[in-house]
């Protein structure tokens, strides 16, 4: 990996935080509908004025993960998508010309069957700057932490309301940025947060100089600028992922496909910071 691919999601928020603006972080499901659609969107997310994009790879029993993007990860298994496709997704993006951070979101049993040394040697081949990994807790955690400092990818850890006296621990080692949950339970779209958010991520922004992102349920451009007022960033998925669900039918019809992807792209242009 080059030092500019290291150091690609530590620029994208040094600029933006220059420009007194938060990072837009869109979700996708790779392969939702298909792999060769999914890097179209990638396009799409760049040029609505995304600033750093999740890659999840679909999983047959995702833990942290609603309903929508459940329906998402189950398209995608049925096209056999895995976790070395993800990978390979970031490459074909860049090659493609795409000049954004990618995050890779997995569970960890994929990275586990991977193997470690062959799946931080593939993060770096595909150039993929970060990883998350939301079924690691902290305590199990010191190994893929120090491979990633190695290797050198952002772990980001993901800190939720109810972590407290956990905070700083978790905090400790992580790089990129830290991903703070602004909800209880698993992703998806809400009209209300956490009644303590604001003082929890006040509280993460003391216990570390990281970045500070913040995801789960944002789904809305009032939501977005509501969290960039106080994050360095905002995650949005579910939203992102349902929109590209309502106009599947536009996707994978050849004579409509242009029209279903300027609509994905006209939704996340209004979610812009």
């Amino acid at each position: 990996m080059t030092t500019e691919t290291t150091n690609r999601m530590d620029l994208t928020f040094r600029r933006l935080k220059e420009q007194g603006r938060a990072a837009l972080i869109p979700f996708l499901t790779i392969g939702d509908p298909d792999l060769e659609t999914s890097l179209a969107i990638i396009a799409e997310l760049e040029a609505a004025g995304a600033d750093i994009v999740e890659l999840g790879v679909p999983y047959s029993d995702p833990l942290a993960d609603g309903p929508v993007i459940q329906r998402a990860s189950s398209r995608a298994l049925r096209g056999n998508i895995h976790l070395r496709t993800c990978m390979e997704a970031a490459l074909k993006a860049r090659e493609a010309g795409s000049e954004l951070p990618f995050i890779l979101f997995t569970y960890y049993n994929p990275v586990l069957q991977m193997g470690l040394d062959t799946f931080f040697a593939e993060l770096n081949r595909h150039e993929i700057s970060g990883l998350i990994i939301p079924d690691l807790p902290i305590e199990e955690a010191e190994e893929m932490r120090s491979r990633s400092r190695d290797a050198g990818i952002n772990l980001v850890p993901l800190v939720a309301p109810t972590s407290s006296e956990r905070i700083a621990k978790i905090v400790s080692g992580a790089s990129g940025f830290v991903y703070c949950v602004s909800s209880l339970g698993v992703t998806g779209e809400r009209s209300s947060f956490h009644e303590d958010v604001d003082r929890f991520i006040a509280s993460v922004r003391q216990a570390t100089d990281l970045p500070v992102a913040v995801g789960f349920g944002i789904s809305t451009p009032e939501q977005v600028a509501r969290f960039a007022k106080i994050c360095d960033g905002v995650v949005v998925g579910s939203a992102i992922v349902r929109k590209i669900e309502e106009v599947i039918f536009l996707l994978e019809d050849p004579a409509k496909r242009a029209e279903g992807l300027l609509q994905i792209r006209d939704f996340v242009s209004q979610l812009r910071p």
